[in-house]
């Protein structure tokens, strides 16, 4: 069993941030009832419920008001909780004031990228854009925008970590490939970030996620990692769809979170700001057998059933360079064993 609440609630106690710029402010969070914007929500929410200054107003913009209830069953009114209804793209401005954003909405499944690449690029571009103009009607106080280590393409020829990727060394993305509509829209987002604070004024960060993961998904999440932590709790092989090659990052969800809220309270309007935890560095491959290994029984093996058609990137080799973003003061909690130990905690309930 894993509390992610009770998670939440230390992390408000204990996370070194500059907490008196956010009390008595209203923070609006987009895709909130996703996993990195819930668990930003919730954070701010355990913050509230922790008492330790005036309360943080957490908008939570929904597309699903019921899935919306369940979701934030344990939170009200008392708790600082407000929510607004719509998509990103079309969603009615909210009255009032609008102090910080933390901007995650976006599709995350690659099969959907494949299959709603129009959609796929509408939410990325027309509703950051869309956000960005709220914040510039507002005069918010920090916009942050979660953007992924999928804007640096095909990355690093080589696997290693030779040659960090700092944030100016963006690579090839095929333009004409159905499935780019998910970094170019990222890259496209990233770019109206920058032009609306070299243009406007608007305070607005980026920060490139490596693949974050931890409790708090659903249960029935089709993405590798959660596919991978399934399937050892329930003693099968692991099939993978590629050979595995490609190599990256990974990135717990409470530390993908603290680092949002650092970076939209401490960074560079107009800069970008990798979020990833170094010591996780591994291939696909290598990530699965790793996994694999935590199965009590030991009888679960890693096994290559190579799908040319499988809705995944080409290889790549992503080895970020995080030190701008730990110039801010940020640290990562869990390295890639822990964060597959509470996700199937998690995944056991």
């Amino acid at each position: 069993m894993f509390d992610i609440v009770a998670e939440s609630h230390e992390q408000a106690r204990s996370a070194a941030l500059p907490w008196d710029k956010l009390e008595g402010r209203r923070v609006l969070i987009t895709g909130a009832t996703g996993l990195i914007g819930f668990a930003c929500a919730r954070l701010l929410l355990e913050r509230n419920r922790f008492g330790a200054g005036p309360q943080i107003g957490v908008l939570c913009l929904v597309r699903d008001e019921e899935k919306a209830r369940e979701v934030f069953s344990g939170y009200g009114d008392e708790d600082g909780l407000e929510m607004i209804a719509g998509s990103v793209e079309d969603f009615p401005w909210p009255a009032g004031s609008v102090d910080y954003i933390v901007h995650t909405a976006c599709p995350t499944a690659s099969r959907f990228f494949a299959e709603h690449p129009v959609e796929t690029a509408d939410a990325l571009v027309l509703g950051t854009r869309r956000i960005l103009e709220l914040a510039r009607a507002k005069g918010s106080a920090g916009v942050v925008y979660a953007s992924s280590m999928e804007a640096y393409g095909d990355g690093n020829a080589e696997p290693g970590l030779q040659n960090l990727l700092d944030e100016s060394q963006v690579g090839y993305v095929d333009p004409l490939r159905v499935r780019s509509c998910y970094p170019e829209g990222k890259r496209m987002a990233e770019q109206y970030c920058c032009s609306y604070a070299a243009e406007y004024g608007v305070p607005a960060t980026v920060v490139r996620l490596a693949q974050t993961f931890g409790p708090g998904i659903p249960k029935n999440d089709g993405r590798l990692f959660a596919m991978c932590a399934r399937n050892v709790l329930a003693g099968e092989d692991i099939a993978l769809k590629t050979t595995g090659a490609s190599t990256r990052m990974y990135l717990y969800t409470a530390d993908a979170v603290s680092a949002l809220l650092t970076v939209m309270l401490k960074g560079q309007p107009g800069c970008a700001y990798n979020a990833a935890n170094p010591s996780t560095y591994c291939s696909v491959r290598e990530m699965a057998e790793m996994v694999a290994a935590l199965a009590p029984d030991g009888g679960v093996q890693v096994r290559c059933e190579i799908d040319p058609d499988a809705p995944y990137p080409p290889e790549h080799h992503l080895p970020l360079d995080v030190s701008r973003l730990e110039a801010l003061g940020w640290a990562p909690t869990q390295d890639l064993p822990g964060m597959y130990r509470n996700l199937m905690a998690y995944l056991e309930d």
